[in-house]
């Protein structure tokens, strides 16, 4: 790997984790820049978990030093995901190289509409919430689809979670840490099916950790109208690359 790729991916990990902390959707531009830099499509899925556990561990411990712990509230949600994306991480990696990044590129779709539609705050009232069931059905179709594909798990949850009735700060605490503990639950699956490209996963971690750390101190301080626009930039630019546009 050459020093243009570890630049590129250390910038990219940083911004990533700068979105994923606040957001979401981070993944459209690191999967991309692992392709770029040589890592083969699943392979790239794979190694992009190392970056994606050292970025939520990292914003998780931030949120909670600001006073913003996901932790009291993250059982109901946990539950289904986790078990969801170990059946995810099962499914996908049945796939092949090609047929992942076909279905990597109509994916980014939907979830390009949603990074382009920001979830709005919210505020839990007396009464008003999921009911449990329907929280786990949710809840366990994101985890699925996150053990699978991972790109875009941060927009989903942020969007059923605020929709569910919680403060967009509170929601991308938990946010966070559902989505380390995922990641936790999917990365064997990856590691035994030899799907990890380290020495790029390790460089893209570095950049992904010191990201969720900084967006996470942002999202705090109310900092998302700041970088949505820029996401939007970045989804738009990565979605027109990987579907064929240019």
């Amino acid at each position: 790997m050459g020093g243009s790729s570890i630049v590129l991916l250390l910038a990219g990990g940083l911004a990533a984790g700068m979105v994923n902390a606040m957001a979401g959707g981070g993944s459209l531009l690191t999967v991309p820049l692992l392709v770029l830099a040589g890592v083969p499509g699943n392979v790239a899925n794979g190694s992009n978990r190392v970056g994606i556990l050292a970025s939520t561990a990292a914003a998780t411990a931030t949120f909670r030093s600001l006073g913003f712990s996901g932790w009291a509230r993250v059982l109901p949600v946990l539950v289904p995901v986790a078990s969801g994306s170990i059946v995810g991480a099962v499914l996908v990696g049945r796939l092949a190289d090609e047929t992942f990044e076909q279905v990597f590129g109509f994916l980014m779709v939907p979830v390009l509409i949603l990074s382009l539609r920001p979830p709005a705050a919210r505020t839990v009232a007396d009464g008003e919430g999921w009911s449990g069931p329907l929280t786990a059905v949710v809840f366990l179709g994101i985890g699925v689809y996150g053990g699978a594909f991972q790109v875009g798990i941060g927009l989903l949850l942020v969007l059923a979670l605020s929709r569910s009735g919680l403060d967009l700060v509170v929601a991308n605490s938990i946010k966070a840490i559902v989505i380390m503990v995922v990641t936790l639950a999917a990365l064997p699956v990856f590691v035994i099916g030899d799907r990890i490209d380290w020495l790029p996963a390790l460089v893209l971690a570095a950049g992904f950790a010191a990201g969720g750390a900084t967006g996470a101190r942002i999202a705090v301080a109310g900092g998302e109208k700041v970088i949505r626009p820029v996401l939007v930039l970045a989804v738009l630019g990565f979605a027109g690359r990987l579907l064929g546009f240019y």
